[in-house]
């Protein structure tokens, strides 16, 4: 899928030229007008959800969600791992599929 394409499924805007693609005459105007696009989109980003560490791409957003995440997953398998001890210790034997060693 090409940049522009992706960009209509997303619902995001033709991306900008770069200065060095502009015309000598839209430089001036186009310049303006992106850095100050450009310094929004940033400082909203940065008041929703700033980087952990500068140079490491993860957003605080991002840290959470795998915190709680990983917190579900533990609970999960705590939860399995009790369900397979009950099923060892008294589900198997009650039903005659298996006898303790130790009983």
């Amino acid at each position: 899928m090409g940049e522009a394409k992706r960009r209509a499924a997303q619902g995001l805007p033709p991306r900008e030229k770069k200065p060095s693609e502009k015309k000598a005459s839209d430089k001036k105007a186009g310049a303006t007008l992106a850095n100050a696009k450009g310094a929004k989109a940033k400082s909203a980003n940065a008041k929703a959800s700033p980087r952990l560490v500068s140079w490491l791409p993860l957003t605080r957003e991002q840290a959470d969600r795998f915190v709680a995440v990983s917190t579900r997953g533990a609970w999960i398998g705590i939860g399995a791992l009790v369900f397979f001890w009950v099923t060892v210790r008294f589900l198997g034997p009650a039903l005659g599929w298996w006898t303790l060693a130790d009983g």
